[in-house]
């Protein structure tokens, strides 16, 4: 997979007052997004995170393409986080996923009326960034979204 970039100043607000790049503050940082990605209930069979600044590294193994997509946008639209390089290998490997990053003004329907000339399909964007998405109206500019080919 490769590295993709996020928006840092939008996204979740995990860190807190975690900014110096000290080794203790970058072991915080990874140790908070692991909890994150447990708690999102995300599927991996092995993963490590790592960060560097503003950076976060992936690495371990998932079932599925879309596992490690997932995991990279959960840790990706976290403030504070510039870039995921996305490490992870996949068992079954299928055609990455276009990525999207919403601007003022886009709905989930907007979005797939523009990759798959058809607003109606919009569910499948929704199902295809759940869980990080629990609504299909809840989306902000800086959001970076998974696009599923069809």
């Amino acid at each position: 997979m490769k590295t993709l970039s996020f928006n840092k100043e939008a996204g979740s607000q995990l860190f807190g007052k975690i900014n110096n790049a000290a080794p203790e503050k970058e072991s915080l940082k990874a140790s908070e997004l692991l909890n994150f990605v447990k708690g999102l209930g995300l599927t991996y069979k092995n993963i490590k995170i790592t960060t560097s600044e503003d950076t976060v590294t992936l690495e371990g193994e998932v079932a599925e393409q879309a596992d490690a997509e997932k995991i990279a946008l959960a840790v990706g639209n976290v403030s504070g986080v510039e870039a995921v390089n996305n490490k992870m290998k996949v068992t079954e490997a299928t055609p990455e996923s276009d990525f999207y990053t919403v601007v003022s003004g886009d709905s989930l329907s907007k979005i797939a009326g523009k990759f798959y000339g058809d607003v109606q399909k919009y569910p499948v964007i929704f199902e295809a960034n759940k869980p990080m998405l629990t609504d299909p109206n809840k989306i902000y500019p800086g959001q970076v979204l998974r696009i599923p080919k069809m």
